[in-house]
């Protein structure tokens, strides 16, 4: 019995610290960010959890040098401008192509875990545009 416990347990807990609330004012709902790696001059890679609660999301933004998105927990939307949502899954990775406009966030009924590495960091901060819609979010296709 105690097995069967802990095997539920390990099911349940997340690979990385849920971390602290993002006081960012680039998302709509609950997000927390952890640190996992910052960039320096040996290994130039930010390497960071993100959670969101359901319905959570983060606005429109680009990565000039890119971003790619594993997929721990969850189930997540993913869209770049001008295509449809992507809906995505504990275990998909996302590539994020340098200088596209996307969004991602979780979807309505389910929280949502990814870790995020980004290179080049000298060149690769984050540009931050409008808030998703709620029409855009509400187009996702389950």
């Amino acid at each position: 019995m105690s097995a069967l416990c802990n095997l539920a347990l390990a099911q349940t807990t997340p690979i990385f610290p849920k971390g602290e609330i993002a006081t960012i004012n680039n998302h709509t709902g609950t997000v927390w960010l952890t640190e996992l790696n910052k960039p320096d001059s040996t290994i130039d890679i930010a390497i960071a959890n993100a959670t969101f609660a359901p319905g959570a999301k983060l606005d429109w933004h680009i990565h000039p040098a890119g971003q790619i998105l594993m997929i721990t927990e969850g189930t997540g939307y993913y869209q770049e401008k001008g295509k449809p949502i992507q809906v995505v899954h504990k275990g998909d990775v996302i590539k994020c192509v340098p200088g596209i406009t996307h969004w991602h966030g979780a979807a309505p009924k389910s929280s949502f875990s990814y870790v995020a590495a980004s290179t080049n960091s000298a060149k690769n901060k984050t540009v931050w545009l409008e808030r998703v819609t709620d029409a855009e979010y509400n187009s996702a296709k389950n």
